[in-house]
């Protein structure tokens, strides 16, 4: 399984990025699919996760950014608004063969497939 994260780049406070993780040897259509972020001196974080046609966000994100997949092209995105400087971060994707529960979801320890970083900067 490969996953390749695509996407990242500059962009001012307030603006729009969108995510894209192409996926071989795996697909979108089942299982669990997920984001994560890392900020430097920090642990990686979960952003948003999707089991199905239900979506998971951290509370952080909510309301800005969103999760989807299209199944045709293998690929799940997610799109980034109203960007913050706090949001600047190497963001990863991840995904699953397994439909996790909930409370697991948000753990990137049940990911078994990830993708190479792609540097998200926020700044003016």
């Amino acid at each position: 399984v490969q996953l390749q994260a695509s996407g990242g780049g500059l962009v001012q406070p307030g603006g729009s990025l969108r995510l894209s993780c192409a996926a071989s040897g795996h697909s979108f259509s089942s299982g669990t699919m997920g984001w994560f972020r890392q900020a430097p001196g920090k642990e990686r974080e979960f952003v948003a996760a999707r089991r199905a046609h239900m979506t998971f966000y951290a509370d952080s994100v909510k309301g800005r950014f969103t999760i989807s997949r299209d199944n045709a092209k293998n690929t799940m995105y997610l799109q980034m608004n109203s960007l913050k400087p706090e949001d600047a971060a190497v963001y990863y994707c991840a995904a699953d063969a397994k439909n996790m529960i909930t409370g697991r979801l948000r753990w990137e320890s049940e990911y078994e497939n990830w993708s190479q970083g792609t540097q998200v900067t926020v700044s003016s």
